[in-house]
Order: structure tokens, then sequence, then C-alpha cells
């Protein structure tokens, strides 16, 4: 049986220190990894669903032809790792701004298996999302103004609840043009958000981009006797 309790990495950052730990969870039998910012809960590998169902629903409306992918915000690699099982996925690329947990990836610290860093369709870039986004050249380094058929986007908690002030900009009607022209016509962008839906940031959505949908994500918490949670992923397409 592993420790019950483990600090696996600390490290300070510009926005706090960010934490991995692993915890023993013995009423499930099962070790919990968890990634903090400071003392604010980020993820959990035992609540994955949204996260996961942010690849799913975001990738549903490109089936069909071979698709190139950007996730912002890495975390401990679910939505990621979710979009790399679409066998129509021609690449990924994960932007995070946290390079202590690109240096976890890398070091294989997470309970992903296979690592994302053994798909050579995966390529992670260390940067600021936001700033990338309000930016003309965009998000790969080594591809400037290159175009994605997908962005799906797991940063803050919700819209207006962020980690911190440098992406309070981006859900702007603003923002999220500057977001569009990185996409091709017809691109998909997804975001989590950790609330249930909020129609004024859908009417929001749907100045900019022609279809616009928020997905409710239902699941259920083992350590609260199964109590209920929902989350939404909100789903917007680029006009043709």
């Amino acid at each position: 049986m592993s420790k019950l309790f483990e600090e696996i990495d600390y490290c300070p950052t510009p926005i706090g220190p960010v934490i991995l730990r692993r915890r023993r969870v013995l009423a499930l039998g099962e070790d919990v990894y968890e990634i903090l910012l400071g003392e604010e809960h980020l993820m959990s590998s035992l609540f994955t669903v949204s996260e996961i169902a942010l690849a799913r629903l975001g990738l549903a409306p490109l089936a069909g032809r071979e698709i190139d992918v950007l996730v912002g915000g890495l975390g401990l690699g679910y939505t990621a790792r979710a979009v790399l099982e679409h066998d129509n996925v021609r690449s990924l690329v994960v932007v995070e701004m946290l390079e202590p947990v690109i240096d976890w990836h890398e070091r294989g610290l997470l309970p992903l298996d296979p690592p994302l860093s053994a798909d050579p369709r995966c390529r992670f870039v260390r940067g600021d999302f936001f700033a990338l986004s309000a930016s003309a050249d965009g998000f790969d380094p080594d591809r400037p103004r290159r175009r994605f058929d997908a962005i799906l986007i797991d940063i803050d908690h919700a819209p207006d609840r962020l980690l911190d002030g440098r992406s309070g900009s981006f859900y702007s009607r603003e923002g999220f043009e500057r977001l569009s022209a990185h996409l091709h016509p017809g691109g998909i962008m997804g975001l989590w958000s950790d609330d249930r839906a909020d129609e004024a940031f859908v009417a929001r959505l749907a100045g900019v981009f022609d279809e616009v949908r928020a997905e409710p994500v239902t699941f259920r918490n083992p350590l609260q006797e199964d109590r209920e949670f929902t989350q939404t992923v909100y789903v917007a397409r680029k006009s043709a």
C-alpha cells in the first residue's frame, strides 16, 4: 500500500506556489493526485468527467476529418489525453504558463499512462495563454499566425471566477474576437467552467461566434455520499 499522503513537489511561480500532492483515499482504495495553487485546489484526479467532456464535446462537430487542436491549460492532463484518443487529431499543442506543471509531465510524476509526452502528436508550449490569444502571432512559436481547428480552454474556475487578473479581458467580446482569429473558418472554441451555465455569458459568445451552446456535465462525488455536482462546457463555432 502507498503512503497515505505525499507532497511530490512544491514550486514558487509568478502567481503563487504550485503544489503537486498525492493522497491515499482509504474509502475508495485508490490514490488521488491533486494540484494546488497556494491554498486553492486547481485539479484532482478524482474528478475528471468534465475535463474529458471538454474534449469530447469540443471535437464532436469536427469528426470525419483531420484536425489540429490547441488546449489551454495542462493541469493533470486529462483533457489533452482525451483529445489524443481521437484518431482524427493530427496534432495537439498544449499551452501552459506554469513551468513546474510541464516539468511534472515530462518527468512522469503524474498518473497518466502512457504519458502525454509518449505521443508524437503532442507538444507543450510554455506561455501565457491569454497573452498569446491577444497577440497577432498566436500560440505556436514555431509557426507564427498558425490557426487551429479547435481551441479548448480549462484554466480559470469560470468566466467570472479567475485565478488572477491577467485573464480578465479575455472573457470580453473583444477577447473572443481576438481568439477567433486563431481558428480556421468553422473552427470550435470549447471552454470549461466550474459553474452552471450563465445565459449572459452565452449571449456574449453569440455576439462573436456563429453557433453557441452550453452543455451541462453532471457527476457524483463519492466522498460526499454521491452528491451531484454540475459543471458546464461551452461550445462555440466560428462562422464557416
